[in-house]
């Protein structure tokens, strides 16, 4: 959709992002799997549909974004494997038939395949956003990418909406701080000292200020358990109204 009046092209940086990286990764995946900010459960829960709806979770938008359509075909077959390769590492799930593919998902994947002709499979977040259980999760589902699964943490690096806006200067300079943190925390070349800084976000510089919530954070926990002994690198970084916006790869 278009700014409103007065403002610059906010997204056209991400989206020419999502739009290349389909080419950046190389290989067409045979399913991808995305953790999304926008879904929490009591356990972590798989979405099981053949053909999954759009979930709206947006309110107040222009009429034609609740017109968007992305029919691309779930897999019941993938989701399967994702509670299989869970209890094989103790960890408890659920699954889910009719909940939609929410904005966290078809939003950046329209752009990333625009065909949608990619499975998709969509997993919650545990509802204790707690960093480690997701790195755990994210270790857990690691022998996916050996079967040509695409794991993507969808969310935000920075995310205080109350602040995003403002040019207010302690809120810039968390901004600032709490994006070096992370570069260096996710592209950290030892895993286990990658987890244990990720474990541990909020003791870093200015990361209550850019995650007062951290459910747009926490996906890329899930990504960083995934990638086991894979180096992380920052592959996108930009400027949203002055606040840093980062994206990392594994693998």
């Amino acid at each position: 959709m278009e700014p409103p009046p007065g403002l610059p092209k906010l997204w056209d940086g991400m989206a020419a992002y999502l739009r290349g990286l389909d080419a950046a990764i190389g290989v067409r995946p045979k399913a991808v799997l995305v953790i999304s900010g926008h879904w929490e459960a009591e356990r972590p829960t798989v979405n099981t549909a053949i053909q999954p709806p759009l979930l709206f979770d947006y309110y107040g938008f222009p009429e034609h974004t609740y017109r968007l359509t992305y029919p691309a075909p779930g897999s019941p077959v993938l989701a399967a494997r994702v509670r299989a390769v869970l209890s094989s590492a103790g960890i408890a799930s659920a699954e889910e038939a009719h909940r939609g593919l929410d904005h966290g998902v078809f939003v950046p994947f329209k752009l990333i395949y625009p065909n949608a002709d990619v499975p998709m499979v969509q997993l919650s977040l545990n509802r204790t956003l707690d960093a480690a259980t997701h790195l755990e999760i994210g270790r857990a589902l690691a022998p996916l990418r050996e079967e040509g699964v695409l794991i993507v943490g969808s969310g935000m690096s920075y995310h205080n909406l109350q602040d995003m806006f403002s040019g207010e200067p302690r809120g810039m300079q968390a901004a600032e701080e709490f994006d070096r943190w992370l570069d260096e925390a996710a592209t950290e070349p030892d895993p286990s000292a990658r987890d244990r800084k990720l474990s541990t976000w909020f003791q870093a510089p200015g990361a209550r200020a850019s995650h007062p919530r951290p459910e747009h954070l926490i996906p890329l926990m899930v990504a960083a358990g995934a990638a086991r002994d894979d180096v992380g690198r920052r592959t996108y970084n930009e400027r949203l109204m002055g606040k840093p916006i980062s994206g990392f790869q594994f693998g």
